[in-house]
């Protein structure tokens, strides 16, 4: 029997080795490889790729700490963070107002929620350039209060698309959360005099958040490595990691550079993955 159940998990360790593993271990020795003289890489040992993640080298060859791609790591960890927290905030009312409807607009609802999946992401997100630009509503409603300038090739604009991009992420999960809720608790919260912010904050919310943590962990995931936003909404001004290693591998032809950059981004959502297992784990044992 034993024999029989590794055999039947044989085809899918087989594609996860050829799938992830392999891949992963190409893009590992490629960040260790030496720089190729026109560009892409060449098969020599040469860990230098990460020091030029912290260091660069002044005109005589003396190390010399650079801090602009730190900047980079720490803008991408900002707008990534505060577009969790703000579809957070977004969502968990939506999907109270959806979970509590009834069953026809509710399924109406969820439609609603997921039909932006329907549509390429670059057309949604090209769609905020003329919305955010000076001729669309939003930037003509910005110059009509007295504003200046332009909204577009900003970090605002770089928010304002992350969030409306991953929310749907942040919604569902919240909803399947929310949809489980036994409504006597919020009638006992009712009949105890508490309010409705009371009751939210002490019983909505606590219940409600493996799902708030579940939705968190899927859109700080990718946010983390979002290159469309920076490209199209930043304009190429507020570089992040993704963009980073799009243009090491692509016009700077610096792969190994590229590949020791992904390599930190991956590391960075390991990071994040193994918070959220250990959290839950404790949950479940303080349950």
């Amino acid at each position: 029997m034993r024999s029989a159940r590794v055999w039947g998990l044989m085809p899918a360790w087989v594609l996860m080795l050829g799938t992830l593993m392999v891949p992963l271990l190409i893009v590992a020795a490629v960040s260790v490889a030496e720089r190729g003289s026109y560009g892409g890489f060449a098969w020599d040992f040469n860990p230098l790729s990460y020091r030029e993640i912290l260091f660069s080298e002044d005109w005589d060859g003396n190390l010399v700490f650079d801090p602009k791609y730190l900047s980079i790591i720490g803008r991408t960890l900002l707008l990534a963070g505060a577009t969790t927290l703000i579809c957070m905030a977004l969502a968990l009312p939506v999907a109270y107002v959806i979970a509590t409807r009834p069953p026809k607009t509710k399924a109406l609802l969820i439609y609603l929620v997921t039909l932006p999946f329907w549509v390429s992401m670059i057309v949604r997100v090209y769609a905020w350039l003329i919305i955010l630009g000076n001729e669309g509503f939003v930037g003509r409603f910005w110059h009509w209060i007295g504003g200046e300038g332009t909204l577009l090739f900003t970090p605002g604009a770089m928010l304002v698309g992350m969030v409306y991009s991953y929310i749907p992420l942040m919604v569902l999960p919240v909803f399947a959360a929310i949809e489980k809720l036994d409504p006597a608790l919020l009638e006992a919260g009712a009949d105890l005099y508490g309010s409705r912010w009371t009751t939210a904050r002490r019983v909505i919310l606590p219940l409600t958040w493996p799902g708030l943590a579940a939705g968190a962990v899927l859109v700080f995931v990718p946010a983390l490595g979002t290159v469309l936003e920076p490209m199209l909404l930043g304009g190429g001004k507020q570089m992040m990691m993704g963009t980073l290693i799009q243009t090491q591998f692509g016009g700077a032809r610096n792969w190994p550079f590229g590949a020791a950059v992904a390599l930190v981004l991956m590391a960075m959502v390991v990071i994040v993955l193994v918070i959220n297992a250990r959290r839950s784990m404790s949950r479940e044992v303080r349950v």
